[in-house]
C-alpha cells in the first residue's frame, strides 16, 4: 500500500511538471510579431476607390496606469509606442497613404541639410534633383489609449485529496482605445470609434504534501503562469479600431470602395 501511494504521488508530481510550458524564448531567434484575427480582418477589407492621405502625429497613453509591481513602479501598464502600431495598422489595411508626422522635425532637419548641400558646387549624386514639397494630409488620425482596467474579473478552481492538489486561477484585464478621423480643412470629426480588448492571465499548479512514512514527508509543487502580452492586445484593439473606422466611413459615404468591389461591400 505504501509503495502504491509513493508511486501515485510521484505520478502526480511528474504530471505537474509536465504542465509547465517550455521556455523556448531563450532558444529561438527573433521573429515577426505574431498577429491576431484583427490583422487578417484588415487584410480582408475591400480595396478603396482611392487611398486616403492621412497623418499620424501621435497616439498617447491617457490611462495614467502603472504596473502594480513595486520593482516597476515607473513602468506604464501599456505601451508608449501606440502611434507606430497605428501606422502599421493603417498601412496594412491598404486604405491609407500614411504621412510621417511624429518624426516631422527630423524630416525638416534633413531637408535643411539637403538644401544647404545643394547650394555648394560639389553636390552629392543622390541629392542633385530639386527637392519636392512635402505631401499634405487630408485627414489627421487622432486618438489615444483611453482606459486600462485591471482585475475586471478573476476566479479559479482547485481540488485537494489526501495531500494531493491541483488548482487553476485566472484574471482578466481590459484595455480601451479611441480612434477618430479629423478633416484637415474644417476640423470636423468625420468618424469616431472605440474598441475594447480583454487581456487574460492564467495560472496552473499542482502540489503534493503527504507523509509517506513516519517523519518522512513528501512535498513537491509545480506550475506555470501565462500572461497575454498587453502590447499585442493594444495592437489588436488598434487594428480593430482602424477596420471599424473604415467601415463606418463607407457607411456614411465619407469614402468609397473600388467600383469592382462595390457590390460586395
Amino acid at each position: 500500500m505504501k509503495s502504491l501511494l509513493i508511486a501515485f504521488s510521484m505520478m502526480i508530481v511528474l504530471q505537474g511538471c509536465a504542465i509547465r510550458e517550455p521556455l523556448s524564448a531563450d532558444h529561438e531567434g527573433p521573429t515577426l510579431t505574431p498577429r491576431t484575427s484583427t490583422y487578417q480582418d484588415l487584410l480582408d477589407l475591400p480595396r478603396p476607390r482611392g487611398p486616403l492621405v492621412a497623418a499620424v502625429y501621435g497616439f498617447r497613453d491617457q490611462t495614467g496606469q502603472y504596473k502594480p509591481h513595486p520593482s516597476s513602479s515607473f513602468s506604464t501598464a501599456v505601451t508608449q509606442g501606440a502611434a507606430s502600431m497605428l501606422v502599421d495598422a493603417m498601412q496594412a489595411s491598404g486604405w491609407f497613404v500614411v504621412l510621417e508626422r511624429e518624426g516631422l522635425q527630423n524630416i525638416l532637419t534633413e531637408r535643411k541639410v539637403i538644401r544647404a548641400s545643394q547650394a555648394k558646387p560639389d553636390v552629392a549624386p543622390n541629392i542633385q534633383a530639386e527637392l519636392p514639397s512635402l505631401m499634405a494630409a487630408n485627414l489627421i488620425m487622432e486618438g489615444a489609449i483611453v482606459a486600462y482596467e485591471t482585475n475586471v474579473r478573476s476566479g479559479g478552481l482547485g481540488a485537494r485529496y489526501l495531500g494531493i492538489g491541483v488548482s487553476q486561477e485566472y484574471r482578466v484585464d481590459q484595455v480601451t482605445v479611441n480612434l477618430r478621423a479629423v478633416d484637415v480643412l474644417t476640423g470636423q470629426v468625420l468618424s469616431n470609434v472605440m474598441t475594447t480588448k480583454t487581456i487574460y492571465s492564467i495560472g496552473r499548479s499542482a502540489n503534493v504534501y503527504k507523509f509517506i512514512e513516519f517523519k518522512e514527508l513528501l512535498e513537491a509543487e509545480a506550475g506555470y503562469t501565462t500572461n497575454e502580452p498587453a502590447q499585442l492586445c493594444v495592437l489588436s484593439a488598434i487594428e480593430a479600431a482602424v477596420a471599424h473606422l473604415i467601415t463606418q466611413g463607407v457607411e456614411k459615404k465619407l469614402w468609397h470602395v473600388a467600383a469592382n468591389q462595390a457590390g460586395g461591400a
